[in-house]
């Protein structure tokens, strides 16, 4: 195309890449009411958590965990703000990658425009990463401080039930942040592919979800666990 602002198979490729990627997140939000998702199968050893967690005077293994979980998550936000620090970077080094890119077969030459377009849309994508990632941590420093006001087993046992309901929700909604943010990871990959071609960045993308759906919903974990 002659146009640097309308490519036809560029625009294409991106509407695909977005309606994979919300179409698979509708897809999974109505899965996780049938208890089918490895989310879903893990809440349930949440909620055991939960109750085994009361029944301890001492918390500090309750606390230790969420502090690994915690520390998991830290790591993948610093990164993801080194990851925008650079692709922020790259934004002026588009000849330099052309001269890369264009010794790939089958990649197709991109002008200024489109090479900035596709850096913002992975600097977007790794931005949702990070505040997924930073919310999930929140959430779990509230399950510690929630864990850690609990009280003893054989205190006001009428209210144990809401508390492994209320506690089991928030680990829960911690890791399903946590998940979406790997998923926003899984995407920004299958984006990398943009750079070389379009029809391979469409290709990527259906494998992503080839794979992420196979490891949610059909991977031997899944099935060890639900066991």
């Amino acid at each position: 195309m002659n146009n640097p602002y309308m490519d036809w198979q560029e625009v294409t490729a991106l509407v695909f890449f977005i309606l994979c990627w919300a179409g698979y997140a509708f897809f999974t939000e109505k899965e996780s009411l049938s208890d089918t998702s490895l989310l879903a199968v893990t809440n349930r050893f949440r909620m055991q958590w939960m109750r085994e967690m009361l029944k301890r005077d001492n918390r500090s293994v309750d606390i230790i965990m969420v502090g690994n979980l915690q520390r998991s998550i830290t790591f993948f936000a610093n990164t993801t703000i080194f990851i925008v620090a650079g692709l922020m970077t790259m934004l002026n080094y588009h000849d330099r990658a052309e001269s890369i890119f264009s010794s790939i077969p089958f990649s197709k030459p991109m002008s200024g425009f489109l090479w900035e377009a596709k850096l913002f849309v992975l600097i977007i994508i790794f931005i949702y990463a990070f505040f997924k990632y930073t919310w999930s941590l929140r959430q779990y420093n509230y399950a510690g401080i929630f864990m850690s006001a609990a009280p003893a087993h054989d205190d006001h046992p009428e209210t144990h039930d809401a508390i492994i309901a209320k506690g089991s929700y928030l680990v829960g909604n911690a890791a399903k942040h946590f998940n979406l943010g790997l998923r926003a990871y899984y995407f920004g990959l299958a984006a990398l592919a943009w750079f070389i071609h379009p029809y391979l960045f469409m290709a990527a993308t259906a494998w992503v979800i080839f794979v992420t759906h196979r490891r949610e919903y059909r991977s031997a974990t899944l099935k060890n666990l639900a066991q």
